[in-house]
């Protein structure tokens, strides 16, 4: 049979049939998604493409995707896009994170939107609770990159603030002042009950990796390293200090000695067993970190931690200096990590009363001792 032919009046009625409806869904996805976020790409006029037309269409047939987040877990997650990363490869990685459910959709929709050449290499704190045009305004142009702020443990008051300093935008100094301010603090946290008159935060800024938001200040950086001491020494490491017969304040004083003192983890609670059996017994506790705490900065080594000691350096005159004064000194000398407060909450069980470092395997261990003669052979080893 014959196939009819359409003459040419119907051909152009169809054609134009055709671009009405894509010119409708066009006009349709542009008067719908600027809800969603528009940034101003392709997509933010109706006479783009016919790319752009059926990416239109695209998303607003998956617009139910578009709005519903991957997850219902609010726990910031860390992303990182690192430069030069592709908008696809980024994609990639938030599917793989868990934090979209199509890396596909995400690409098709940050192209529409023309934000493709606005995601930059960054760190990002996400949730899995965004939706894709909540994440995909949170990677444009870096606006939510934070700062990392790497703390070690063992750092003194002036080096945290110097370490602050040195990766954020933050005064060293406007830092200082608030930390020096024990009592601008206690209220706020419970835990700092404890501080005596005209203490400082000493021994409380936890050391740790922070997220800091690029316009954080000094006041919020101090609470974020409150908050975390007070999440990771709660109400029950405290009564276990309380048990012991010993505050929390001084705890974490005993602790950051032992930070300082202990270079092998494992020799924690062991250091720690020395110092309690010497506080047990009356004796000073001649500890070679609080005498370096005392003395200061030293310029010409360029250190807040002087080494070596010296005899005379061993006589200055100072409530920290417990090679004169027995017992604890007036408050910690450095800010501990946890292991070395749990340390002290949990020391070994022994009758240590001296230690020094082993000065023949020369790998940070120590010589332990139950008496002053033991001690002195071990020293003598070392002449």
């Amino acid at each position: 049979m014959a196939r009819r032919q359409r003459s040419p009046r119907q051909a152009v009625r169809w054609l134009i049939a055709i671009g009405a409806i894509v010119f409708f869904c066009g006009a349709l996805g542009g008067a719908l998604l600027p809800r969603w976020g528009r940034a101003g790409g392709d997509g933010s006029t109706l006479g783009g493409s016919p790319e752009t037309w059926a990416l239109g269409l695209y998303l607003l047939l998956r617009r139910g995707d578009l709005e519903r987040p991957a997850g219902d877990d609010p726990t910031p997650i860390a992303f990182v896009i690192r430069p030069g990363q592709s908008v696809m490869a980024v994609a990639q990685d938030l599917q793989a994170a868990g934090l979209i459910r199509d890396a596909g959709l995400f690409r098709a929709y940050v192209r529409y939107r023309g934000m493709d050449r606005e995601i930059e290499a960054g760190e990002y704190t996400l949730r899995r609770t965004m939706t894709i045009p909540e994440i995909a305004e949170a990677l444009r142009s870096g606006r939510a990159a934070e700062w990392t702020v790497r703390i070690r443990e063992g750092l003194r008051m002036e080096e945290v603030a110097e370490a602050v300093a040195a990766q954020t935008h933050l005064s060293a100094q406007a830092f200082l002042d608030l930390a020096r301010d024990g009592g601008r603090w206690r209220g706020r946290f419970p835990f700092l009950v404890e501080l005596p008159p005209g203490a400082s935060l000493e021994g409380y800024l936890f050391p740790d990796t922070y997220r800091l938001a690029r316009d954080a200040t000094a006041e919020e950086m101090i609470r974020r390293m409150l908050e975390n001491f007070g999440r990771k020494v709660p109400p029950e490491k405290q009564a276990a200090a309380r048990a012991r017969g010993l505050t929390l304040h001084q705890v974490v004083t005993l602790a950051s000695i032992v930070e300082r003192e202990a270079v092998l983890p494992q020799e924690r609670p062991l250091i720690a067993s020395v110092y309690l059996n010497r506080l047990a017994s009356g004796m000073k506790l001649d500890a070679d970190p609080t005498v370096q705490y005392a003395l200061g900065y030293q310029p010409d080594q360029r250190t807040w931690w002087k080494s070596p000691l010296t005899l005379d350096d061993l006589q200055v005159d100072s409530p920290y200096n417990t090679y004169r004064y027995p017992g604890l000194p007036p408050g910690p000398i450095a800010n501990p990590s946890l292991a070395s407060i749990e340390a002290v909450l949990n020391p070994a069980s022994t009758d240590y009363l001296y230690f020094m470092a082993d000065c023949e395997k020369r790998d940070g261990s120590h010589w332990f001792a139950r008496t002053q003669e033991e001690h002195l052979r071990n020293f003598h080893r070392c002449r």
